[in-house]
């Protein structure tokens, strides 16, 4: 009667949480919708879970002193998996601040996958093991970053890796791949990745593709030279035979805009000649990154390439800035803004600040988030298309500093793209927030509500979600998301943690011969 009453304390509304409740044999969710993550119709019934595990959906009848949690006509999904998440940087730096993670769950999110844009914790071993004896709220896996591979197998160096580079990185490479990584990633438009040869990037592809791994690749140009940049992931997949995904789809140039189709017929025409090729992609027109990306060329004292970026992709009224370490005044200001206040044109503006950034970073090498910039350059007609692609799966691009991604994501999905726009169907939208993301990284135990399928779960209000987070206040919680499980442990509800951490390390399905 004690774990009863534990247990019931937990999962009452409006409650407070003491302490964590003690496991249960087992409970029924009953009085849902399920929208089971496989895309078919949604359907009325229960779900019994025990321990980690989900044992039965659909006509479920609670059995004599079973605990029952009544959804109360509420839509029951699978927890949502978000394939591009940045997060990993809060938890590398704080484990104990960061464990749980309300910024996600607030979402529905129950597992995310880091490592991405070719940047990565490292060794992957280690940052395994911290997460193991420090649980988080939810699950974390990863993949391997080819820019950190660099850094750590030729240094921090402007040039195409020579053979014995390779060899090295590869190397390194297994390693991560040994520790449970999900592949190689890439941010082929960031240094150094940027200096590498395609022959480079293959090469080490086929490595990770060798240990049963996959290819996330940000590609080397989402503005000018999307096309060509678009045939490099194609052409790894094709030198490869591994599934090969594009990190946050989109066009970035206005000359570009209403060019979706275009693009999507490339990948629907590999896809045709045996290329495993999807996408992941965020319901936002506006991006976030690193001041660097606006130097075209990578010469970051070039006006002219600033002056180009500036007038065919991000204007400086569409300029904001995330974080700036030498001067943090002017974070959440726009740089047509800044520049009016220091009597100076955006461009000579820019200049200055970006080589102040430099010099920052070069006397603080232990900051490693000394400047991010968000820019809007996306036009709403591209998004919605991309969105809706097949083959797209949701993902939030997250950080927690600056852009409403990283609280917003996916509640935006479910409230402006489903409920309001109707731009798909709320099944359609969950398949591509848990099912199909599962595919995309080769799960095969979660992201559907089925028997044996680990039991992580989100209850929400299909009529009420809807995200709070803007560039003015990026951290604003969602609304609509009721409950969230994870492993079977009640980790949201009540819009608050309940402190509970039952994340595991996920790595991918064993490769069987």
């Amino acid at each position: 009667m004690k774990q009863l009453f534990a247990l019931l304390l937990a999962i009452a509304p409006g409650w407070s949480f003491a302490a964590e409740p003690p496991p249960q044999a087992s409970a029924v969710i009953s009085n849902v919708v399920i929208v089971d993550g496989t895309g078919a119709p949604a359907r009325k019934g229960a779900v019994r879970i025990s321990g980690a595990e989900i044992l039965a959906v659909g006509d479920v009848i609670p059995e004599k002193n079973e605990v029952v949690i009544d959804g109360g006509g509420k839509t029951l999904a699978p927890g949502f998996i978000d394939t591009h998440s940045h997060h990993d940087q809060d938890i590398a730096q704080n484990i104990a601040k960061s464990r749980d993670l309300v910024a996600v769950t607030s979402q529905g999110v129950t597992t995310i996958i880091v490592g991405q844009d070719g940047f990565s914790q490292s060794p992957l071993k280690d940052f395994f093991t911290e997460l193991q004896k420090s649980p988080l709220a939810v699950n974390i896996g990863s993949y391997a970053g080819h820019n950190t591979l660099r850094e750590q197998g030729m240094g921090a160096v402007r040039r195409a890796a020579t053979d014995a580079e390779i060899a090295s990185m590869s190397k390194l490479l297994e390693q991560d791949m040994a520790a449970g990584a999900f592949g190689l990633s890439t941010g082929l438009e960031y240094e150094t990745g940027n200096f590498s040869t395609p022959a480079e990037v293959i090469a080490l592809a086929k490595v990770a593709a060798g240990l049963g791994g996959r290819y996330m690749s940000h590609i080397r140009d989402e503005e000018f030279d999307l096309m060509p940049a678009l045939q490099e992931v194609i052409d790894v997949g094709k030198a490869t035979g591994a599934p090969v995904q594009i990190s946050h789809l989109k066009i970035g140039a206005k000359k570009l805009w209403g060019a979706s189709d275009k693009v999507l017929q490339l990948l629907n025409d590999a896809r045709a000649a045996g290329v495993d090729i999807t996408a992941d992609a965020y319901p936002y027109t506006y991006w976030q990154s690193t001041m660097r990306v606006m130097f075209p060329n990578k010469d970051y004292t070039s006006r002219e390439d600033l002056a180009f970026t500036l007038k065919e992709s991000t204007p400086a009224d569409k300029l904001h800035f995330a974080r700036y370490a030498p001067d943090p005044q002017i974070v959440g200001k726009t740089l047509a803004q800044v520049a009016k206040e220091r009597g100076g044109n955006p461009v000579d503006v820019y200049l200055d600040l970006m080589k102040k950034a430099i010099e920052y970073e070069k006397a603080h090498p232990e900051d490693k988030a000394v400047e991010s910039v968000i820019g809007a350059s996306m036009s709403d007609k591209d998004v919605e298309r991309f969105l809706t692609w097949e083959h797209t799966n949701i993902c939030s691009d997250g950080y927690s500093m600056g852009h409403p991604r990283g609280h917003g994501a996916f509640s935006r999905v479910l409230g402006h793209y489903v409920r309001e726009k109707k731009l798909m169907t709320l099944e359609q939208a969950v398949h591509k927030m848990t099912g199909l993301a599962a595919k995309h990284l080769g799960l095969t135990d979660r992201g559907v509500i089925a028997a044996g399928n680990s039991a992580d779960l989100v209850l929400f209000d299909p009529e009420e979600v809807v995200d709070r987070a803007t560039l003015q206040n990026p951290t604003a919680t969602s609304l609509g998301i009721e409950k969230v499980w994870v492993n079977g442990r009640l980790v949201f509800q009540e819009r608050r943690s309940t402190g509970v951490h039952p994340g595991q390390v996920i790595r991918p399905a064993k490769k069987t011969t």
